[in-house]
């Protein structure tokens, strides 16, 4: 993938959990192993969402930007789309996901207004250009989780404590085995493609978490989390953790929601999309049949030490 270059004072979208915003850089820096603030190395961006408070300013790395374009409008508007008809959804399935209506608002309403609403493609889109979509299938009690899990985070400064247990690497080899032992119906081939699907998600969910799968109020946790287990000083060389064998079910369910804004900026063809696309359901199937296990019961509350330096 072609590095994208980004300009101080530039206006451009950035990821913000699972949701693309319009921001401003307002400055660059590059960091190494000795002025890392996050525990990432590399080019970082200073950004400033439009029309949030200035205390959610904060340093992201170029993989959560996202050029300020027609395209990438049209995915922003997606995602906000995404999350509204979760919120309907979750007001209508139990008398739990009516009493979280507001908080669903809230998460739908937490981007650009013009975000909010469903886009189609460009009239003038070239029809060879088009690429496949991915449309996923959510399960109602997996919408209810999503909006439970934005709510812990962003609204009562928790956390999830990790390490996870199942962790992400347990949790897809669980389901492997699952699928393999019960065969569910319109599944292709689980016994050549299985394999290759589960090492795509973890490699995905590897790659995805930094940069696009956490709220802000996380990332300090990850800079921790990254310096235990990858970058820190008794780390044995060859003895690193994958954040797939950190994190849960709690943030694989973020990934998995946001693999249609993935999917639409590769280059799969529609029978790989196809198949990703049934294999992301049916785990989200066994996600909700296990779901009593696999998710976190009560989040931590962070504390105030840990508030204050997610802050500055």
């Amino acid at each position: 993938m072609a590095t994208t270059t980004f300009a101080q004072g530039e206006r451009v979208l950035c990821y913000h959990g699972p949701l693309v915003y319009e921001a401003k850089i307002l400055k660059i820096e590059n960091w190494d192993e000795s002025t890392t603030k996050l525990g990432s190395i590399g080019p970082h961006f200073f950004v400033h969402y439009k029309g949030w408070k200035q205390t959610w300013d904060e340093w992201v790395q170029p993989s959560r930007l996202l050029k300020w374009n027609d395209t990438n409008i049209a995915l922003q508007k997606g995602l906000a789309a995404a999350a509204q008809a979760a919120q309907g959804a979750s007001a209508a399935s139990t008398s739990k996901a009516a009493g979280k209506t507001h908080t669903a608002k809230d998460f739908s309403r937490s981007g650009r207004k013009d975000g909010a609403r469903g886009t189609k493609r460009g009239r003038d889109d070239d029809e060879g250009s088009k690429r496949p979509e991915m449309k996923l299938t959510v399960p109602e009690t997996l919408k209810v989780l999503l909006v439970d899990d934005w709510e812990a985070v962003t609204k009562n400064l928790q956390l999830v404590t990790l390490p996870r247990s199942p962790t992400v690497m347990g949790l897809l080899e669980e389901f492997k085995a699952y699928v393999l032992e019960t065969r569910p119906a319109g599944l292709k081939d689980p016994d050549m493609l299985l394999p290759t699907i589960i090492a795509g998600l973890q490699t995905y969910f590897d790659r995805a978490l930094g940069a696009n799968l956490l709220y802000r109020f996380e990332r300090t946790q990850y800079a921790e989390i990254r310096k235990q287990y990858v970058t820190g000083p008794t780390v044995v060389v060859g003895q690193e953790k994958e954040m797939s064998a950190v994190y849960g079910a709690e943030h694989l369910l973020r990934m998995l929601v946001s693999m249609p804004q993935m999917v639409a900026s590769s280059t799969m063809d529609a029978e790989s999309v196809g198949l990703v696309r049934d294999y992301a359901n049916e785990l989200m199937v066994y996600m909700v049949k296990e779901q009593h296990r696999i998710f976190i019961p009560e989040y931590e509350s962070a504390s105030l030490a840990y508030q204050n330096i997610s802050r500055s």
